[in-house]
């Protein structure tokens, strides 16, 4: 088994300088993922796939993906058009996080629509089409769907390696989609799928891969952590939305936990308060740890 670990870091405009040193940081220490946040609609906050960009122009080795984009208000054949284009940029180093949309009277407030629940699936269902069609040069990309049409456009570029499609999935028809079509769960934070509810979407995620003809392993499980690596001890209930804050062998050991009950093979750390001490923590401390534990 094959674990990897990344971090989370919000595109604050304020702070953009320090979250490309961050992602520098990351990239230096040997961490495999680096996650940033897609809320449009935040004033407060600099364009996803731009930052996007600067992080990946400014490291060697890391790859970097939404946390996950806004679907609603990214049209699906230029997501993909923007996806591969990073992609070949990058060398292979872009991966697309994508989600059927949240905050809905924002989004609309910006100009996209207001969907309904099994409307935002179906939408997600299409775009999964219309983005993987853009990604095969030599076809005309035609698909007449309720949400998304596109109308005979040529496809490619092709990304430069296969850029799977991790979806941020909550309820059970939405995780049977990416069980389904979806080449990996990007586990929403517990505020929105309390840890109670992981392994039984897990479940959900592997049935409907194998009624698919899929095999589940090769969907990637991302786990994603909200806490702090503290200096002490701490206790760990994986309750709620509760944070994890702990030390870094009480980190290792909740990864662990989650690797081997749950069916996690990737950990990215949503640091309560991001900057170099919680990213040299995680990426020195309790990444080695817990590796040592897994075995990797």
């Amino acid at each position: 088994m094959i674990y990897r670990f990344g971090v989370q870091l919000a595109p604050s405009a304020s702070r953009l300088d320090e979250l490309l040193s961050l992602a520098r940081h990351a990239d230096r220490d040997g961490l495999d993922l680096l996650g940033v946040q897609d809320h449009p609609y935040a004033a407060d906050l600099a364009d996803t796939f731009a930052v996007i960009a600067a992080a990946l122009a400014g490291t060697e080795r890391l790859r970097v993906f939404p946390d996950v984009a806004s679907l609603p208000l990214r049209g699906p054949a230029m997501l993909g058009k923007q996806a591969a284009t990073l992609d070949l940029l990058s060398g292979g180093r872009f991966e697309l996080a994508l989600g059927a949309g949240a905050y809905w009277p924002a989004i609309a407030a910006m100009g996209g629509p207001h969907r309904t629940n099994p409307q935002a699936l179906h939408a997600l269902e299409e775009a999964i089409e219309i983005i993987r069609a853009m990604w095969r040069p030599g076809e005309t990309v035609r698909v007449g769907g309720e949400h998304y049409t596109v109308k005979g456009v040529h496809a490619g570029p092709a990304p430069a390696h296969p850029v799977g499609i991790w979806i941020g999935s909550v309820g059970p028809k939405a995780l049977a989609l990416t069980g389904r079509a979806g080449d990996g769960w990007a586990a929403p934070i517990p505020h929105y799928l309390p840890y109670e509810a992981w392994r039984e979407a897990q479940d959900t995620i592997t049935r409907a891969a194998r009624d698919a003809g899929r095999a589940p392993s090769a969907i990637t499980r991302m786990a994603q952590l909200v806490g702090d690596v503290t200096d002490a001890p701490g206790t760990v209930r994986l309750e709620g939305e509760e944070p994890i804050r702990t030390d870094a062998a009480g980190w290792a050991r909740v990864v662990a936990g989650l690797a081997t009950e749950t069916g996690f093979d990737t950990f990215v750390y949503w640091p309560e308060n991001p900057g170099e001490v919680q990213l040299r923590r995680w990426t020195q401390e309790v990444v080695p740890a817990a590796r040592a534990l897994l075995g990797a």
